[in-house]
């Protein structure tokens, strides 16, 4: 069962989406603590994403954002906003469809088959995903998790990009300046106290799925994993 995050702050409409998307067979969960709206969706990991705009605490322009660094999930934009400029902007922070309130529920729901059909059925591309392994570590850069045993944990994308790096290179040293430019893409100019920063970051995912002292500091080349178990 295909699973829908509604992050809508109007009850009646949050409730009125839920129970309609529900009776065509979907899992479809309300979030209600609009503080921290990653947490829901790291908790339910949602196939699609349906967003307002006008939130309490952070607009929907901001949470769509982090959603990107994390996930290419369908993200549908839900707003009363009509002007031509709001559509750009949900496009450009990372919306794949924009519907004007008020809406009929059809609608919505031809929508959501749409950009579903677009990124898990008939007309998604059809290349195998990349999974990258060494002794049962496993990446799925895709969808920026990482597996050992029985334990997965979520990514962001510059740890994604860094432990890609480090596992394409075992046994041998990744280069600093290799890495620096991994993390290049989302920031104008990094600093080798950024990478010091992401190495730390990285080195705590793999605590997280039990892995200690994977990450082995070469001084003045880079860094390599170190496969003990």
């Amino acid at each position: 069962m295909q699973k829908i995050l509604i992050i809508e702050d109007d009850p009646k409409i949050a409730e009125h989406l839920q129970s309609y998307i529900g009776k065509y067979g979907f899992n479809a969960t309300v979030v209600k603590n609009f503080d921290d709206v990653m947490e829901e969706f790291h908790r339910k990991k949602p196939d699609l994403v349906l967003l307002d705009i006008n939130l309490p605490s952070f607009d929907g322009y901001y949470w769509c954002r982090q959603i990107r660094k994390e996930s290419i999930c369908p993200v549908i934009f839900i707003s009363a906003r009509v002007g031509e400029m709001d559509q750009v902007r949900a496009l450009e922070n990372g919306g794949d469809d924009f519907i004007t309130k008020p809406f009929h529920p059809e609608i919505v729901m031809a929508k959501i088959r749409s950009q579903l059909r677009r990124a898990y059925g008939e007309y998604a591309s059809q290349v195998q995903e990349r999974i990258l392994e060494i002794e049962g570590l496993k990446l799925f850069p895709e969808r920026l998790e990482l597996s050992f045993r029985n334990k997965t944990i979520l990514l962001s994308k510059k740890e994604t990009n860094i432990i890609e790096s480090l596992l394409e290179r075992y046994p041998r040293v990744a280069g600093r300046e290799d890495l620096l430019e991994k993390l290049w893409d989302e920031q104008v100019y990094v600093d080798e106290n950024t990478l010091n920063v992401n190495i730390a970051r990285v080195r705590k995912k793999f605590e997280e799925v039990g892995l200690s002292g994977l990450v082995e500091t070469v001084r003045g080349a880079g860094y390599r994993l170190v496969v003990t178990w």
